[in-house]
């Protein structure tokens, strides 16, 4: 199943209290990226990030985006935009920023 274009509105609504937010569709589903640093995406109709030390304070479920890939966390609670804008910015602490 792929993600609705609707959802994807719905997610980046939810992330405008972040600049600099770009969404890139990737057959089907969308990869998100924070002042360019790819942190999560969105996956059937599901908002993931990527599982870092900085965001695991946060306990969110590992779930898998699709088949053969490696466990990203699920964000439950996109309608908290606050406590989205957080998890976004720690996630992006934890990855490499790529040259």
């Amino acid at each position: 199943m792929a993600t609705t274009k609707d959802y994807r509105d719905f997610v980046l609504e939810q992330l405008n209290l972040l600049d600099n937010i770009t969404c890139k569709s990737m057959m089907g589903e969308y990869l998100l990226y924070y002042n360019n640093i790819l942190f999560g995406g969105i996956y059937d109709d599901r908002l993931l990030v990527k599982i870092v030390d900085s965001n695991k304070k946060y306990n969110m479920q590992e779930s898998i985006p699709y088949d053969g890939a490696k466990p990203m966390y699920l964000v439950d609670d996109v309608d908290n935009k606050e406590l989205l804008k957080e998890i976004v910015i720690e996630t992006c602490k934890g990855l490499p920023i790529k040259k």
